[in-house]
């Protein structure tokens, strides 16, 4: 891949790390609690940007208060293991708005498809319409999420 974590000092790893924990936060209150200057900082941040290391910035939204309360993993499996099939299907799900995130996986299945819908109901009809439609999917395994007991998403820097 390239680039390594000891491409970056602790300075570049304590921004990080602030910025995953506080996106908005402003460069003077970043830099203060790094204990740069807001030059040095913002010169840090556009190198990290540039380098990589940081792939943007968005909003973490609540899905309960969007009305999408049920997270839904999805075992998926193929019914040919060819480059074609592998690629047809990635095209595929990459158009699903459904589909928040889909990992190749090595093991007992081809795909870990992650969705989050409002409830069983809609869960039904994106597996049916959506999902069993997706070229070369031959069997599904569903696992509905309980309780999200950890779901920050921050990288250890």
């Amino acid at each position: 891949m390239g680039v390594r974590m000891t491409d970056i000092d602790r300075i570049d790893r304590r921004i990080l790390k602030q910025l995953q924990a506080d996106g908005r936060i402003s460069a003077v209150e970043l830099a203060d609690k790094i204990g740069l200057s807001p030059t040095s900082t913002g010169e840090r941040m556009k190198r990290l940007q540039r380098d990589g290391y940081i792939a943007g910035f968005g909003a973490r939204l609540d899905p309960h208060r969007l009305g999408l309360g049920l997270l839904v993993f999805v075992e998926v499996s193929l019914d040919k293991t060819t480059p074609d099939v592998f690629e047809k299907f990635a095209q595929a799900v990459k158009r699903a708005p459904e589909v928040l995130e889909c990992h190749m996986v090595a093991g007992g299945f081809d795909y870990l498809v992650k969705t989050r819908v409002a409830d069983m109901a809609a869960y039904r009809h994106f597996l049916g319409e959506i999902l069993l439609a997706l070229p070369g999917v031959k069997e599904t395994r569903t696992y509905a999420v309980m309780e999200e007991v950890k779901s920050d998403g921050m990288l250890p820097v």
